[in-house]
């Protein structure tokens, strides 16, 4: 099973008046209806756009309807620069029990700066979203519709992936040819070795029930880019219901994926998960508490 370890600092986060606050747990009972998870390296200038439009959009949803609750959790994953102080004027500007931004001490990877802020998270339900603000953010109404079709839910679990599969054509048409190849082996691996039915894995717009999210990044392994892999993996594992959902998606420059290195490495990944689920290394249980 995977270890989970937080470090001490990562245990507490800084309120609107810079004191510290233990942060809650996925074990707890949700108080809000939504928490939004946005893992961040190295984000300070694409940040602000993204955070102005979902803030935006999250204040004008809370005026029309008053019954409706979040939170944004930005999770800085070790940046190098001032991505946390970015995040942290939203902090301050809309008040702690809105936007909080975790801190880690050293960069974990995608999928472990995401798991370290949906077991911080408080949300009946929790949006994975990219702070480059590449898929527009009002498209998490079509997931949540996504999700409710998908009802009833079994445990309580459900997972609803934003996908980019309906653009594949037109993206297909401004890559180079290697870089189309690249991904056609990309998904092919994923196809053959992991993951069936879902056309876009790697999509960061996904909605999860509480109970989903907590069930399957407790058996999370991978950090790094292939996480959603795995986490789709274990989900069909789990026979969690998952629906897939056309979004609106831009390519936004400064990605952090450097194009044959990290393909190479998402290949490598998605062998390590086939192989250690196969021969017993990597298990999954019924029930996994979190630390």
């Amino acid at each position: 099973m995977p270890h989970l370890h937080r470090h001490e600092d990562e245990k507490f986060f800084l309120n609107a008046r810079v004191q510290r606050e233990a942060l809650p747990s996925i074990r707890d009972s949700p108080t809000k209806q939504l928490s939004v998870v946005v893992p961040s390296y190295n984000e300070e200038k694409r940040l602000p756009v993204m955070m102005d439009e979902a803030l935006g959009y999250l204040e004008e949803r809370q005026k029309q309807d008053p019954t409706f609750t979040y939170e944004v959790i930005v999770v800085d994953d070790g940046s190098k620069d001032e991505t946390s102080k970015v995040a942290f004027k939203y902090c301050q500007k809309y008040g702690s029990d809105k936007v909080r931004v975790i801190t880690l001490v050293k960069n974990r990877g995608k999928g472990g700066a995401i798991r370290m802020g949906v077991f911080s998270s408080r949300g009946k339900k929790i949006l994975m979203a990219d702070a480059d603000g590449a898929t527009k953010f009002p498209d998490i109404e079509k997931l949540e519709k996504g999700l409710n079709d998908l009802q009833p839910w079994p445990n309580q679990m459900a997972i609803a992936c934003g996908s980019r599969a309906h653009l594949e054509k037109e993206s297909i048409a401004q890559r180079s040819y290697f870089r189309t190849l690249l991904m056609y082996g990309f998904h092919f691996l994923v196809w053959f070795l992991c993951v069936k039915g879902i056309r876009d894995t790697q999509c960061g717009f996904k909605l999860l029930t509480r109970e989903a999210a907590s069930r399957t990044f407790s058996s999370l392994h991978i950090e790094r880019w292939a996480f959603d892999v795995e986490l789709l993996y274990i989900a069909q594992f789990f026979k969690i219901p998952i629906a897939e959902i056309a979004v609106n998606w831009t390519e936004i420059e400064g990605s952090k994926l450097v194009p044959f290195w990290s393909w190479l490495q998402m290949g490598k990944d998605l062998l390590f998960i086939r192989l250690r689920y196969l021969t017993g290394a990597w298990r999954l249980e019924q029930t996994r508490k979190v630390n």
